[in-house]
Parts: structure tokens; sequence; C-alpha cells
């Protein structure tokens, strides 16, 4: 079984990762959000060379976890988002331990601000558990029933 203690967290800039992460964060991403989930939609879209990324590898390397936190929009707030773990690391707590990252994340380097997610409307009660608010009605996004949320603080 695995526990949270054999991941390995990291954060860093776009241009901080290497090629092969590069590589692999990306196929984690497609394999849940297009393929998995059975959404084809534009996974590339232009916002990972400014975001934060979020990065969760067992001792062999390999991804298990991982979100972006884009920079403030144009509603002042940053965006939490591309939230996803792979298949051998579910049931393990270990979404929780990359949220508790990305919160920790938000802290260093967004003191005190709010921050947003949109999410799927079925871990509403997982990311309510984190200190999100739902915000407005569901929607449908790529074919997803979806919900904003907000955090009103990024305290650690």
């Amino acid at each position: 079984m695995m526990t949270g203690h054999e991941v390995s967290w990291s954060v860093q800039a776009f241009h901080e990762m290497d090629a092969r992460l590069l590589h692999d964060v990306l196929r984690l991403r497609v394999d849940v959000f297009v393929v998995e989930q059975h959404c084809p939609y534009s996974e590339l879209d232009g916002a990972d060379p400014g975001a934060l990324h979020v990065v969760g590898r067992n001792p062999n390397g390999d991804v298990l976890a991982y979100a972006r936190i884009l920079p403030p929009a144009q509603d002042g707030l940053p965006h939490v988002g591309r939230v996803v773990v792979a298949m051998a690391g579910r049931g393990h707590g270990i979404g929780r331990q990359l949220m508790l990252e990305v919160l920790h994340a938000l802290h260093v380097h967004y003191p005190g601000s709010p921050s947003v997610l949109a999410a799927q409307a079925h871990l509403e009660g997982f990311y309510s558990s984190l200190g999100y608010m739902a915000t407005g009605q569901q929607y449908e996004l790529d074919g997803i029933p979806h919900i904003n949320m907000v955090r009103a603080s990024n305290q650690a």
C-alpha cells in the first residue's frame, strides 16, 4: 500500500521543468482529463508557461500527482487548476496531500490572497473540506459538470 511518505513534492516555474518532467506531467493530464474522462478538449491551452507547477513523484520518479497555479487573472486572484492524481495514486490520500502542497505554495507566492478553482462537481465536498466554498451554480465545462469555488485566504 502506498503512503504519502513515498511521495516527494516540488513546486516550480515552467522554465525550471526539464523536458522529461514536462512530458510526464502532460502525459498524466492527457491520460486522465482527455482519455480516462472521455473529454476531447485542448489540454495545451498556453497557460503553462506562466504557471507554478506542483508535482508529486514516487521514489522511481514517476509523476503521481499534479496541479498548476495560474497567476492572478482579471479578477485579481490566483487560479488553481489541472488538479490530477494518477490511477496508481488514488485512494491513498495523495489528492489531499497535493492540495495541501498547493495551499502552501499559494501561501508562499500569494500570501493572504484568496484563490479560486473550477471544481468538477462531484469533488465539491473534497474541496470544501480544504476551505473552498462554492460560488454560483453548477455549469458544464467540456461536457463535465463543474462549480466555481473560492477559498478566503491562503494561510498555510
